[in-house]
């Protein structure tokens, strides 16, 4: 895309982005939680006990018994643990995803608001010296006797009046760069050629299929839901406790009896593994419904956004137009007051309304190249986002 950031430029700043770094040390966790839910939340017991047998006549005897046991997952609750650490990386990934895509809008309204701020610098330094060539003007007809002092005076208020908008300007363009920069610390001010904002071609079918398949908002939901159904998996099979097996071996009457054995115990399903396993089936249903709540709203989104995005370019197109038809309205004026054809008055109108039509163009054009590349980072056509 002509004009805009690079990619090698661009990629770094978003992964230095602290909402981004908080992203992905966020992935790094759900990996290691995935890992954890993979292998068996539990561990062996180990067993020892010891005591003295003493018989009402005869001897006393050392007695002892050791052992080791460990609860056994069941094959239908290891299934569902993998799949809920499987959701848990998804949905990691998706709001890694989702951090890149917003720190990318954020780079770029906040780099197109300080191109505005320092074209519009450049253009209230261009109506500075508009305004200084009119004062010129006046004075040379003044001293030709075809001027009244009146007219210096208005020229000299119009001149004062332009420096005050260069200052604003300037102002508003330090403003925008320090916003930029400090969110975005490591971009430089090199960049500054103008993105060029097209007419879309594609229909709205392409963009509404594209932004909804790249959308990572929709991505953590449908996560969210993979990840419920695994838990009700997980919670259906719960209704079945898992079984402790074990080994022991004991040693009695002073170790003329040796014993091995092999111990098997299961929890007594209570009341409550029934009604938990039908709370979670709710519960995938909220999140079912959640799924189809945003993809509903960003269908919304996508269409507000195309047409702001047509509607956007076909103004930029008449404001252009009508600048430059006031422009050259202000040079025929500037040059008919110069041979006397024209009063001051005319001239300063035009001026002005040849200002107000410049601004309202570099408003419109920061608006058509705003809405066309936040459509394309929607989609994520731009800086490699489709990778992620």
């Amino acid at each position: 895309m002509p004009g805009l950031l690079p990619t090698q430029m661009v990629r770094p700043l978003l992964e230095q982005d602290p909402s981004v770094a908080a992203a992905r040390a966020g992935l790094e966790a759900a990996r290691q939680e995935a890992g954890i839910l993979e292998s068996s939340p539990y561990e062996w017991t180990a067993r020892l006990s010891s005591q003295r047998r003493t018989l009402q006549e005869g001897p006393a005897y050392q007695e002892w018994n050791a052992g080791i046991e460990r609860p056994l997952r069941l094959p239908g609750k290891a299934s569902a643990d993998r799949d809920i650490g499987k959701a848990t990386i998804e949905e990691a990934q998706a709001r890694y995803g989702e951090a890149l895509h917003e720190a990318a809008r954020d780079l770029l309204s906040l780099w197109l608001d300080w191109l505005a701020a320092e074209r519009g610098r450049e253009l209230a330094g261009v109506n500075r010296q508009s305004a200084q060539e009119s004062l010129s003007a006046v004075e040379k007809r003044l001293r030709a006797g075809d001027a009244s002092q009146l007219d210096a005076r208005l020229a000299q208020a119009e001149l004062a009046e332009q420096q005050r908008m260069e200052n604003d300007a300037k102002t508003q363009a330090a403003v925008a760069w320090g916003r930029l920069h400090a969110r975005f610390p490591g971009l430089g001010q090199e960049v500054k050629t103008w993105p060029t904002p097209v007419p879309l071609t594609q229909n709205t079918a392409f963009w509404r299929e594209r932004i909804l398949a790249e959308n990572d908002e929709l991505k953590t939901a449908q996560a969210q839901l993979q990840k419920a159904q695994a838990e009700a998996e997980r919670a259906r099979a719960d209704k079945l406790p898992d079984p402790t097996v074990g080994i022991y071996t004991a040693s009695e009457v002073g170790g003329r009896e040796r014993i091995t054995g092999l111990s098997v115990s299961m929890p007594i399903p209570g009341g409550q593994r029934g009604p938990r396993a039908a709370k979670s089936l709710q519960l995938v249903e909220v999140m079912r419904q959640q799924v189809e709540s945003k993809k509903r709203e960003l269908e919304a989104e996508i269409a507000n956004a195309i047409a702001s995005t047509q509607g956007a370019y076909t103004s930029l197109q008449l404001a252009e137009a009508g600048a430059a038809a006031m422009q050259d309205n202000a040079r025929l004026m500037q040059r008919a007051y110069a041979l006397g054809e024209a009063d001051l008055q005319a001239l300063l109108l035009a001026r002005r309304q040849a200002t107000a039509a410049a601004q309202s163009a570099l408003a419109a054009r920061a608006g058509a190249a705003k809405n066309y590349y936040l459509l394309l980072i929607d989609a994520h056509l731009v800086w490699d986002l489709d990778h992620e």
